[in-house]
């Protein structure tokens, strides 16, 4: 064998450990060499055993203590690491003007925003930070039937967390009149004609590629029934406007579409309207009325974008640079706004954050950063290949910033009282965060019983409590015997003794512990208390954020390892 397993592993181990800021991974390490050399293939068995032993040592440094070994060792490793991350972007824009470029982000205040709107929004943010220029908020609120009014202040809400740049927030139901004034030039121009056939008539006529007879009415005519729409002369459903097009367009969803119908109820939270335009035409006149070069939006939009370039070219109008990208598939949250809202209206949910949701507020309440969100967003960028959103990649995204920063504390999930024989009593020193020396130390005292989490310690023949000693554990019968066996970290982990959470008998608190798998109750330091509305790391457990404290009780989400 002409590598030395041994030494591969080390610098492997080390690089794995340093781009995840987190224990090396076993799997990726030994794949690097089966890889790198197929020759070491049949003794994958034997040098699993080599792995496990490099893997231990390097569990036991630090993060600095990783970064610094491998800088010494192998410092192009980790420079191919920094060069990606220097990469890391997305691709520029065409036809960017000396002003720069001028975006939007256009939600429907028809609930919160979820983390599928993220994308959108901070693709956007992306290239406005990068060119200058200007960002409009558009809250698209033209289908009264989907608008509450509580359903604006949840959308500015979340647009505050995102921490966009937004230079104006324009509200569409503030511009119905002008609508309807480049309704009547598209009718005047013969671009646009008023439908009072049955919907479903229309449709046989417009799948078997054969004009309605409302098509021929001249502009006069047209404008005489648009007047009448808007004075009330119409019921919902009776009557609509049409863009002319092509009525033998091989895709029937180009043929004479819509773009303004009656909606009677319920009544509009910021508009006394009746007369609605339809996406197609209101996003078309916004956008080149609002000045924009540049749109980024789903692939799911092709089609629309085909229907408002009809509009663009009766007026006229240059149309802005268009990005479609891919659907982004979510697994494991709920998204659905009525879904959601079914879901809170029955007490499956506890409102919109709950931690089953895909909501921003809910992401925001498991202490996921805006930053990380966008960092996982721009890594996705704007592609038009389908793929599935990696909770992986978020969590990791929001690692790196909360990891540096987030004070460490026990948690024990499933307390047992643990009386420990022949122990001395002592205080340990855990640090604070092991990124800051600065940070200081928590204090606890151990003096003769402290909580253990049950299910490790029935597991177990010795355990080591982490910052304090290690611990024999036999048994009476079914009675667990805990007795001390000093405090060599080499003995624990000759033993493979695991290294496990405690809290003293004395100083801890009631915790909840909020997952997607449901509560888990347990104890926690007393420190956390201080931590209220931050995130904070529970050691080998995860990062948590610590959601409300009471006197006797804490009540913190778990967002990930």
């Amino acid at each position: 064998m002409a590598v030395d397993p041994k030494d591969f592993f080390y610098l492997h181990a080390l690089r794995n450990a340093v781009e995840h800021n987190d224990v090396p991974r076993a799997g990726p390490v030994l794949g690097a060499l089966m890889g790198a050399h197929p020759e070491c293939r049949p003794q994958a068995k034997e040098l699993s055993g080599i792995l496990q032993a490099v893997l231990r040592e390097i569990e036991g440094m630090t993060p600095d203590e990783r970064r610094g070994r491998l800088e010494e060792l192998a410092p192009e490793l980790l420079e191919k690491k920094e060069k990606k991350k220097r990469e890391a972007g997305l691709r520029p824009l065409a036809h960017v003007g000396p002003e720069g470029v001028v975006m939007r982000f256009a939600p429907n205040p028809s609930g919160p925003l979820h983390i599928g709107h993220a994308r959108a929004s901070f693709l956007n943010d992306y290239y406005v930070r990068e060119y200058g220029g200007k960002y409009i908020l558009r809250i698209e609120d033209t289908d009264p039937k989907r608008v509450r009014e509580e359903n604006y202040r949840m959308l500015l809400e979340d647009i505050e967390w995102l921490g966009l740049e937004i230079s104006d927030i324009v509200y569409q139901s503030d511009r119905l009149d002008i609508y309807y004034e480049y309704c009547e030039k598209l009718i005047g121009i013969g671009g646009a004609y008023v439908c009072t056939c049955d919907a479903e008539v229309f449709r046989e006529k417009k799948n078997a590629k054969v004009a309605c007879p409302c098509r021929d009415h001249e502009p006069e005519e047209n404008l005489r029934l648009w007047r009448a729409m808007r004075a009330g002369d119409y019921a919902e459903g009776t009557i609509t406007v049409r863009v002319k097009t092509d009525i033998t367009h091989p895709d029937p969803a180009m043929r004479d579409f819509s773009i303004f119908r009656i909606v009677d109820a319920p009544p509009h939270p910021r508009c006394d309207a009746r007369v609605y335009p339809l996406m197609n035409f209101s996003v078309a006149v916004d956008d080149h009325l609002l000045g924009m070069t540049h749109v980024i939006r789903g692939k799911d939009h092709i089609a629309n974008t085909r229907r408002q370039q009809f509009i663009y070219e009766y007026f006229g109008w240059p149309m802005p640079e268009y990005f479609h990208y891919g659907r982004m598939s979510i697994e494991g949250v709920v998204l659905s706004t009525s879904a959601m809202k079914e879901g809170i209206s029955q007490g499956a949910y506890t409102g919109w954050d709950d931690v089953h949701l895909g909501t921003l507020k809910a992401i925001a309440r498991r202490g996921f950063s805006a930053e990380a969100v966008r960092n996982a967003m721009i890594d996705i960028g704007i592609g038009q290949t389908d793929i599935s959103f990696s909770w992986e990649n978020l969590f990791a995204a929001n690692k790196a910033l909360v990891d540096p920063i987030a004070p460490r504390y026990f948690f024990v999930g499933d307390p047992v009282s643990c009386t420990i024989g022949g122990a001395p009593g002592m205080v340990a020193t855990p640090c604070l965060n092991p990124n800051d020396p600065a940070a200081g130390c928590r204090h606890l005292p151990f003096t003769g019983t402290l909580y253990a989490p049950g299910e490790e310690i029935t597991t177990a023949r010795m355990v080591r409590f982490k910052d304090l000693f290690n611990v024999r554990i036999d048994y009476d019968g079914a009675t667990p015997v805990f007795t001390y066996a000093g405090s060599s970290l080499e003995e624990a982990r000759r033993e493979h003794a695991p290294i496990i959470q405690w809290l003293p008998k004395d100083a801890a608190v009631q915790c909840t512990l909020h997952t997607p798998d449901g509560p888990v109750s347990g104890l926690c330091e007393p420190g956390v208390c201080g931590e209220q509305g931050k995130v904070v790391q529970f050691e080998r457990i995860g990062f948590a954020r610590v959601d409300e404290v009471t006197e006797h009780h804490v009540s913190a989400y778990f967002a990930h390892r």
